[in-house]
């Protein structure tokens, strides 16, 4: 059965920041117990991702796009949220979510109607 309505209906989309360093989360010394790594080592091994979530099942989460600069992330969502808001659900599924979500060198320009 194909569920009809607006896409803001059924999804909304958020923006999820993940670490994905391979090295240790503290730097150990001697005299004190443990402190965090400085920002600009975390910085270069960001990736920022797109998601889609489904309202009603909230555990149901969909990767849309990745990148590296959290910028290009929002700009994204921008764009992506006005389609969310402007199309019906299978147009944005369509669109959207039916490739296999996990294309991590995504771009701005990858949005659908994108120039």
């Amino acid at each position: 059965m194909r569920i009809i309505g607006a896409a803001d209906e059924f999804w909304r989309l958020r923006v999820t920041r993940v670490d994905v360093a391979g090295g240790l989360d503290f730097e150990w010394h001697s005299d004190i117990l443990y402190r965090r790594p400085s920002v600009g080592q975390i910085d270069e091994v960001e990736t920022w991702y797109v998601e889609a979530v489904k309202l009603d099942d909230v555990e149901t989460v969909v990767r849309v796009a990745g990148f590296t600069e959290r910028d290009d992330a929002d700009a994204f969502v921008r764009r992506a949220t006005d389609d969310l808001a402007e199309m019906t659900k299978s147009q944005f599924e369509d669109a959207y979510l039916s490739g296999d979500g996990q294309d991590a060198d995504a771009t701005e320009d990858d949005a659908p109607g994108a120039v």
